[in-house]
């Protein structure tokens, strides 16, 4: 059993992967891959994370946790994908003492003990902080910013030691770590539907294209559509290359844009958060044993 947990993070994807996933039944039954309705699953694998507190789940507690979450598969079910903005944290402990994701290293060796001895992959979307934190007050109306903040500088609050971290645990799980930048999303979607579920180039996937189509002009989503069904992309590189080349001369520049509601934030700030973003990134990309997907 193949189990692939998609942590979040919070404000990336909005649930698309997941749901596209589900969407394409039929693909997924040829894999033997199923994404679990989440009202099929997140109760009891709370439950089941509470009562072990971090120890390696019995083969009882196994069986009844697989049967909740294979609830509904057309057939037989070799790889599970689960998919929740909320693994590493709820919105309102996003942010603690100790900076971002505070605990976010610490959810991953319980998730790989829900079923021990299995083959785990642990993917997340990385997002700019700025966007972020701007995201995380939404979704807590009426708290204080500053509260939320914890009294952390908002440049200082940054990807790079988290991931770090979750790369070390990770590893002494023996789980793959894929990341990714969410501002990339749009052009990685297709590959990232494949690599959740583990279907080969080949498959055809409805609704892999609707990222790109969305922050592109009318003219370019039918150009778009026309292209890929005259010439179906063969691999993830080609898949690439394609929306790259059509969203370099499609894309509506306001659909690219973040809008940052915080009152007090200037530019200048914005900008030192998106540097201080790249460098983490740039540091990600040579941590041991982290996959970090590019366009």
């Amino acid at each position: 059993m193949h189990l692939v947990f998609h942590l979040g993070a919070h404000a990336t994807d909005e649930e698309r992967l997941i749901r596209t996933l589900a969407a394409n039944p039929a693909a997924m039954a040829a894999a033997a891959a199923h994404a679990p309705a989440p009202g099929a699953y997140r109760k009891a694998l709370r439950e089941v994370l509470i009562a072990l507190k971090g120890r390696p789940a019995d083969p009882e507690t196994q069986k009844t946790l697989l049967a909740a979450c294979v609830s509904g598969a057309p057939g037989p079910v070799e790889r599970l994908v689960f998919s929740y903005e909320n693994f590493l944290a709820l919105p309102d402990r996003a942010i603690g003492p100790a900076g971002l994701y505070p605990a976010a290293a610490d959810k991953l060796a319980p998730l790989a003990n829900l079923f021990p001895g299995e083959t785990v992959a642990f993917h997340l979307g990385l997002i700019n902080p700025a966007v972020l934190i701007a995201a995380l007050h939404a979704r807590q109306p009426g708290r204080d910013l500053d509260d939320m903040l914890v009294g952390h500088a908002p440049e200082t609050l940054r990807w790079g030691p988290v991931i770090a971290r979750m790369a070390e645990v990770a590893g002494r799980c023996g789980a793959t770590l894929t990341l990714w930048n969410n501002e990339d999303l749009p052009l990685l979607f297709p590959e990232l539907l494949r690599r959740l579920a583990g279907l080969p180039d080949a498959a055809e996937l409805a609704g892999e294209l609707a990222l790109a189509e969305e922050v592109m002009e009318l003219e370019g989503v039918k150009r778009l559509r026309a292209y890929v069904a005259n010439h179906p992309p063969l691999s993830a590189e080609q898949r690439r290359k394609v929306l790259v080349a059509f969203l370099e001369k499609f894309a509506r520049s306001e659909a690219m844009e973040a809008d940052l509601p915080l009152p007090g934030w200037t530019e200048a700030l914005v900008a030192r958060m998106g540097a201080a973003y790249e460098e983490d990134m740039a540091q990600i990309a040579t941590l041991p044993g982290v996959v970090l997907l590019r366009p």
